[in-house]
């Protein structure tokens, strides 16, 4: 019995063979562990790994609608997204008022979702991909729209980088310095919109966390120096994806076990690292940008 579960789980007869198959889904794993490795950074500087959940649950129902109606379901997963970033950054400028928008949405998303799959006939593959992620998922166009999408993130994020660090560490201080606090919040919610709509394409709508938050949690827990956060969250994104991907390439196992696995033991490693500098007595130093200050940390 163990020994049949361990093969569903691991198995690399042919692997070769089978690697030739998932070259679309590397080269978008790769894409992906950038993206979300960056966007990543701020989710938790602005504290947003609840919106996060929210935006895949509408990015999952407009991907089944797309699904049921049989339009793109790329494009229905990025209609999902934008909307639900648009409501939480348009509606929710305070905590209070974002968590309660969230609440609504997430249920909301969740259960357009389920009926849209239910009225969906097709095959049950395309329905459990859309909540799991799956191996050969991504085609050709996808890919096209994967990249494009990428790029558009990737742009955005480099030109808004250092006003919204600022606002993200200081809201009030940088609403003070006269950088657009309100504007910067909704530009990146429709880039954390893009980005989830991402995701769902690879490891699914349910657990998305795995992409665009853990890696930049992980990273916080070893070092405060902001660019290293950023390099060391795409590091960590890369790898899980791609982990993943070559580990589920093996085996009748959907993607998302094997990237939320390999994310989850990265964070273990290094709240362990983080524990142990600490017990060292290291201290690092936080520089906020253009508030020309450090406080001491310890993380």
């Amino acid at each position: 019995m163990a020994d049949g579960v361990w093969g569903q789980v691991f198995d690399f007869a042919d692997y070769g063979q089978l690697l030739g198959l998932v070259h679309n889904s590397l080269a978008a794993g790769a894409v992906l562990g950038v993206v979300g490795g960056l966007i990543s950074t701020f989710v938790m500087m602005r504290d947003l790994p609840f919106a996060v959940h929210s935006i895949s649950e509408l990015s999952f129902a407009g991907a089944s609608g797309a699904l049921l109606f049989g339009a793109n379901v790329v494009l229905g997963s990025l209609t999902g997204s934008l909307l639900a970033a648009l409501v939480i950054g348009l509606l929710g400028t305070r905590a209070r008022d974002r968590n309660s928008v969230i609440g609504v949405l997430m249920p909301f998303g969740l259960g357009l979702g389920v009926l849209f799959l239910a009225l969906y006939k097709g095959r049950s593959a395309n329905k459990f991909g859309l909540l799991t992620g799956q191996i050969v998922a991504v085609d050709t166009p996808q890919l096209s729209w994967l990249l494009v999408t990428s790029a558009v993130v990737v742009v955005a994020l480099a030109v808004v980088w250092r006003p919204l660090a600022f606002a993200s560490t200081d809201p009030e201080l940088a609403a003070a310095r006269g950088v657009p606090v309100a504007a910067l919040s909704t530009v990146f919610m429709v880039l954390l919109g893009l980005t989830v709509a991402m995701s769902v394409q690879i490891v699914g709508a349910l657990l998305v966390l795995s992409v665009v938050c853990t890696p930049a949690a992980a990273a916080m827990r070893v070092t405060a120096a902001p660019r290293l956060v950023a390099l060391l969250s795409v590091v960590f994104a890369t790898t899980s994806v791609l982990g993943g991907i070559l580990l589920a390439l093996g085996s009748t196992i959907p993607i998302s076990p094997y990237v939320t696995t390999i994310s989850f033991l990265i964070y273990v490693g290094c709240r362990i690292a983080g524990a142990w500098r600490q017990r060292r007595g290291w201290v690092r130093f936080v520089q906020y940008p253009r508030a020309r200050r450090a406080v001491p940390s310890r993380s």
